[in-house]
């Protein structure tokens, strides 16, 4: 059972590269697009800040993705945490060689879901519904998942859309050399935002290994050894630098022509819906994040200039990634499951 741990640890890892080239390389998109950094350039600082904040990030975001499956340490255990991973693996990059926006984290949970209800049934999942509906009526599991998985894409949209309705307003004399200051500002800001993603989104993986080492025995409490967050941030950080233009293209180019104002008011809303969502320990997707807050600011530009059949198959993508996902996930662990 040791070699499947293993395999179940270096698979997280592995999750956390493709991670690189779904969610954390929509952070440099409007950034390069706006023309506000060289590619190159762009690309080295937005892979060097999520390192910094998958690095020196926190766990509450970890804990909340390990609180998902109700099920007691064992080998079945291990064996669910391997078949969620390989199908969100799958779903990845297949959704990264047709260059469509998928969320990982919408694939994490669904893979999650999925082999373990193949694994144990509906009783194997923390589905939140009876801490939502009594007193006191909290937000947990699954149902905190969801609510700022959905939560954080409505500020990001609306967001986008009022901070630029705003900051037009307020430059609306400006001379055109203002670009020069939001071309620093875009700086500041992608920074911020980069930080932000990769301290969400390397949690998703650490709570993920914690669930493994519990289980398999290689640690006494579900804990996050500080090596495998220092792998995590480097995965994460390469996974940015080496595989993510065909997403940085969808979001970049393809949406509508982007100016450094887009770039900014697009990254600062979305950089506050992020870390407002990592504070309350919720794993949210900063593709789709990213993604509807530009359409939100291309819709406050000029609604007939954002191309809305890219924006669909971005929502496309946010409503099948979990139902795939599960499906996926349950039938590897059928197939794998005969070792449990």
């Amino acid at each position: 059972m040791l070699a499947f741990a293993i395999i179940a640890i270096v698979l997280a890892f592995v999750f956390t590269y493709t991670n690189g080239f779904q969610d954390a390389s929509s952070v440099g998109a409007s950034f390069i697009a706006s023309r506000s950094a060289l590619p190159r350039q762009g690309m080295l600082f937005i892979a060097g800040m999520d390192f910094l904040g998958a690095l020196l990030g926190g766990s509450a975001v970890a804990f909340t993705i390990s609180g998902l499956l109700l099920m007691e340490p064992s080998d079945q255990l291990v064996f669910v945490v391997l078949a969620a991973l390989i199908g969100a693996t799958a779903w990845n990059l297949l959704t990264w060689k047709f260059g469509l926006p998928s969320s990982s984290t919408h694939a994490l949970i669904g893979g999650l879901i999925g082999a373990g209800l193949a694994a144990k049934g509906y009783e194997s999942i923390a589905w939140g519904l009876r801490e939502l509906l009594a007193p006191p009526h909290e937000l947990t599991g699954l149902v905190k998942i969801l609510a700022f998985l959905i939560f954080s894409v409505v500020i990001g949209f609306v967001g986008g859309y009022a901070l630029h309705r705003w900051v037009k307003f307020l430059l609306r004399n400006a001379k055109r050399s203002v670009n020069d200051s939001l071309v620093n500002l875009n700086w500041v800001a992608a920074g911020i935002m980069a930080f932000a993603n990769g301290d969400n989104h390397s949690q998703r993986q650490l709570g993920i290994i914690a669930i493994v080492l519990f289980a398999s025995g290689l640690s006494a409490a579900p804990e996050i050894p500080f090596s495998a967050r220092l792998i995590c941030a480097l995965m994460l950080s390469l996974g940015t630098l080496m595989g993510g233009w065909r997403i940085m293209t969808t979001l970049g180019r393809k949406l509508f022509k982007l100016e450094p104002i887009h770039s900014f008011n697009s990254q600062f809303s979305s950089g506050v819906s992020i870390a407002l969502s990592t504070f309350l320990g919720a794993p949210v997707s900063s593709t789709h994040v990213i993604s509807l807050s530009l359409i939100g600011v291309g819709s406050a530009e000029n609604p007939r200039k954002v191309r809305w059949s890219i924006g669909k198959e971005i929502v496309a993508a946010f409503l099948i990634t979990i139902p795939a996902t599960m499906i996926a996930s349950g039938t590897v662990y059928m197939v794998i499951g005969a070792w449990a």
